[in-house]
């Protein structure tokens, strides 16, 4: 009886031990790893930070869509946009900083005296830039008892030819050819109005409108900005 006992303890360690010896492999699933930790104190990516000095004040950020920050040209009474001539004033202390009066350059900039950067202006409206001009003057450079104020030179649209009264006109708001027509008393009598001429600020001109056909269909009644000329020709008699 002993010897049967011991046989089958025997054989019962042999089926153990062929079991431990069988690999897994019938599990398809994937260790799950883990992605390392970046170190503390990594730097960051090249050109991500400037010295200070340099580094313009409101820039577009790192990664922004090409139509961001400085290549802004919104066109509209409150707008401000490159080619734009800007006055900051100063009151209120004694002694304030004198005027500044500026251009806006082609990338949308401006260099406001004392702050030592450039200032993202285009894109912006009047009252938002004025807002931020404050933000950086005050407190860090002088009292709160600083204001500063912005204004921006009056925006013209022009009307030339066979309409009752040809001039210069303040552009204050959207506008179209017909509706610069309008503002410049309307066409005389001798007006070609199936060929009114637009020439952009930039100077491109535009293909001649037909006037008749634009008071049909609005899409056809192209939009004015700031700078625009709108000739209207001498049709045969």
């Amino acid at each position: 009886m002993n010897s049967l006992y011991q046989s089958m303890a025997c054989a019962a360690c042999l089926g153990l031990l062929s079991l431990a010896t069988i690999p897994w492999t019938g599990c398809g699933t994937t260790p799950h790893t883990f992605a390392a930790a970046e170190p503390a104190g990594a730097s960051s990516p090249a050109g991500a930070t400037e010295q200070a000095g340099s580094t313009p004040i409101s820039a577009p950020p790192l990664g922004a869509p090409p139509d961001a920050g400085a290549s802004t040209n919104r066109q509209g009474p409150d707008w401000v946009s490159p080619g734009n001539r800007i006055t900051i004033t100063f009151s209120g202390i004694p002694n304030p900083p004198p005027k500044h009066e500026e251009k806006v350059r082609e990338d949308g900039y401006i260099s406001p005296p004392l702050l030592g950067r450039p200032v993202m202006a285009a894109g912006k409206t009047v009252g938002k830039l004025q807002e931020e001009l404050q933000n950086l003057y005050v407190p860090d450079y002088y009292t709160r008892a600083l204001t500063v104020t912005l204004t921006r030179e009056e925006l013209w649209f022009y009307v030339g030819g066979e309409v009752r009264n040809p001039n210069r006109y303040i552009y204050s708001g959207e506008l179209t050819v017909l509706k610069a027509i309008q503002t410049a008393g309307g066409f005389t009598e001798y007006a070609k109005r199936s060929k009114v001429q637009v020439t952009r600020a930039n100077g491109r001109k535009e293909k001649p409108v037909d006037c008749g056909k634009a008071l049909k269909n609005p899409k056809l009644d192209l939009p004015i900005f700031p700078g625009d000329q709108v000739h209207v020709d001498r049709r045969p008699i």
